[in-house]
């Protein structure tokens, strides 16, 4: 048997939204009282807070994915320098999860912290 591994060649964002981070917090805190429930959860790794949303799994997106490149219709972002397990503002949870392990989510933090209009330098 032949085990073949082959990465992702390509990740192509259609959209990219930055927000404040207290502001994204409130936004998705309202949010969230507002549907009535749930713990959101959005993705650290070396300094954003990301969330990521796909494209519908169609035969056109998975005809792309076989041949090695990714579709996210956009990436919502904020600067956040340290992790926290749960941020808890405006009588709501938020868990973050701590991806910095996937190299491409590390590429994609740098990326996105080059594009920052919060960051100072």
């Amino acid at each position: 048997m032949e085990i073949s591994i082959e990465p992702w060649k390509k990740l192509v964002i259609h959209e990219i939204i930055e927000y404040d981070f207290d502001d994204w917090v409130k936004q998705i805190a309202f949010s969230t009282r507002s549907s009535g429930g749930g713990i959101p959860t959005m993705q650290w790794t070396n300094g954003i807070v990301f969330s990521p949303s796909n494209f519908p799994t169609t035969n056109v997106t998975i005809e792309e994915q076989l041949k090695g490149t990714l579709h996210w219709s956009s990436v919502s972002f904020a600067l956040k320098e340290k992790f926290e397990h749960q941020i808890v503002s405006e009588n709501a949870t938020i868990n973050l999860v701590n991806v910095s392990v996937n190299e491409i989510f590390k590429e994609l933090a740098q990326n996105l912290k080059a594009r920052s209009k919060y960051l100072k330098n």
